[in-house]
């Protein structure tokens, strides 16, 4: 791991540096667009919306921050994020993306991410459309007519696909993931804002609350280091293979199976699905105001009862944490080139007994996953029944982020440090 010694060397090494700089200067223009806001909010009635809904407060979390800003950028990389879950689950069903994405390499990469950047613009119109019309419910803006509403309907893209832009730039720098590293800032640049309103709420007889919030905070950080870096590692041995005058193969190594190999994905899942009634509702007010008004009237009322909306959640993430595995991991494409490779699972006979056996493990370590990627979602309600307080939140998700980022990051850098090492 990255260490401070190794950390220095980023400043030492001319183009490591270049790159750092790159990147810092992206994410200031971010947060320049992030409070960039569009005209005609009721700012006071803006922090009431979101102070008395939790979902969007955790959509503004992925949001990057500018959802509670209604900034130009307002969905953040939300669109572009739904839009490779979509991609990601038309491989399931359409063999020519399943094809590009998985066996066509770079290349193939390359176009399944053009076709997701595509996919991104009509998204960001209907969820902006959706939203802003919610807004307009709420007295947060003022009632739009049909060329305001087209107007920043096409801001909202525009901004959206600013910040693909920006990610991908980020990306391009190999310093980590950049729809990641997006999502990271706009965490960390709430932090002393929350530090703040903690620090004003404080009271003496609050102290017990507070150390026991910060030995939670803690564990909790704990807990997602532990997940994040646990991994079964299956042996896999290679056959010796001779090519004329040589001989190849004999080795051994292990496939390295993640428990939280989902990420974070599963919890954007299900806050799409617990969102899309309410955005259903205000589409279909401007067609049938009767039926629009009964279906936000129900979704308000279901995400208003905390038990409810918590078992909901907790539910929905642990069955997308299986779903969303299942997609992504396929043992048998990967029992396959095991097969071509010439590799096997000690004990094990190659072929379609390696792909029960691999899937028979991915279920198990998933099921471990997904019970704490529900946890850690619905922490923040567990805090708030607990502390008694709107201050004292421990947003599980965000820290799952931050802490998920920084350590990517922070290998990403060492390995860069590592191959300039041995260039020496």
């Amino acid at each position: 791991m990255l260490n401070l010694s190794r950390a220095l060397q980023l400043v030492k090494i001319k183009d490591l540096r270049r790159r750092v700089l790159i990147v810092v200067s992206i994410l200031i223009a971010f947060r320049i667009l992030a409070n960039i806001p569009i005209p005609g909010i009721n700012h006071e009635a803006l922090e009431q919306f979101f102070a008395s809904n939790q979902i969007l407060g955790l959509l503004n979390v992925f949001s990057g921050g500018t959802l509670s800003n209604l900034s130009i950028a307002m969905l953040g990389l939300g669109p572009h994020i739904t839009a490779i879950i979509i991609m990601q689950l038309l491989t399931m069903v359409s063999p020519r993306l399943k094809i590009m994405y998985y066996e066509e390499g770079a290349i193939g990469r390359a176009k399944f991410n053009r076709y997701s950047r595509f996919l991104t613009v009509p998204l960001a119109a209907f969820q902006g459309y959706g939203f802003l019309r919610l807004l307009a419910s709420q007295n947060v803006l003022p009632r739009l007519g049909p060329v305001e509403t087209i107007t920043n309907i096409l801001i909202v893209i525009a901004g959206s696909m600013i910040l693909v832009w920006l990610g991908e730039l980020i990306t391009e720098q190999k310093m980590g993931n950049g729809i990641s590293f997006l999502i990271f800032a706009g965490i960390v640049s709430g932090f002393p804002l929350i530090v703040r309103n903690a620090a004003l709420s404080y009271s003496q007889s609050q102290l017990p609350t507070y150390l026991s919030f910060i030995a939670l905070a803690f564990v909790v950080i704990i807990g997602i280091v532990l997940i994040h870096e646990g991994e079964r590692k299956v042996p896999v041995s290679y056959a010796k293979r001779v090519r004329g005058n040589k001989m190849y193969g004999g080795v051994s190594t292990y496939l390295p199976l993640r428990v939280g190999q989902a990420g974070v994905i599963p919890i954007i899942f299900a806050l799409s699905l617990l969102l899309l009634p309410q955005f259903f509702g205000q589409i279909a007010a401007a067609f049938s105001p009767n039926i629009g008004n009964a279906v936000t009237g129900l979704a308000s009322r279901f995400l208003g009862n905390q038990l409810l909306y918590g078992v909901s959640y907790f539910f929905l993430v642990f069955i997308f944490t299986f779903f969303y595995t299942n997609v992504t991991f396929n043992p048998e494409e990967i029992s396959k080139n095991l097969q071509r490779a010439g590799g096997f699972v000690p004990g094990i006979r190659p072929g379609n007994p390696t792909s029960a056996f691999l899937k028979r493990i991915v279920t198990r370590i998933t099921f471990f996953g997904g019970l704490f990627l529900g946890l850690i979602a619905v922490l923040p309600l567990a805090t708030q029944a607990l502390t008694q307080t709107q201050v004292l939140t421990i947003g599980g998700t965000s820290i799952l982020i931050v802490v998920s980022v920084a350590l990517e990051t922070a290998k990403q850098i060492d390995s860069e440090l590592t191959v300039r090492e041995y260039e020496v």
